[in-house]
């Protein structure tokens, strides 16, 4: 199970990598946001996009914290939903 996961959170974070790189050339896709995306989702697995993500954290701590408060939001939906 473990495996399958760290799987899917590969692929996925390549994907948005990709897509990020290619939105940076292309006008239709938003490149800055898929490649943050896909650099979030392979922060668990690589020490240095954690290290980056730290730093990144360090020098605009107030589009962390706004990002925090979208996250709370999200997940006070989610646990409205499942009622």
């Amino acid at each position: 199970m473990l495996r399958m996961k760290r799987f899917i959170r590969y692929v996925l974070g390549i994907t948005f990598l990709v897509l990020g790189f290619a939105g940076l050339f292309l006008p239709v896709l938003q490149g800055i946001l898929f490649l943050i995306i896909g650099l979030l989702i392979l922060a668990p697995e690589s020490r240095f996009i954690r290290r980056l993500i730290a730093r990144c954290r360090l020098k605009y701590p107030a589009v962390f914290r706004q990002a925090a408060r979208y996250k709370r939001k999200l997940k006070e939906i989610g646990r409205r939903h499942k009622a």
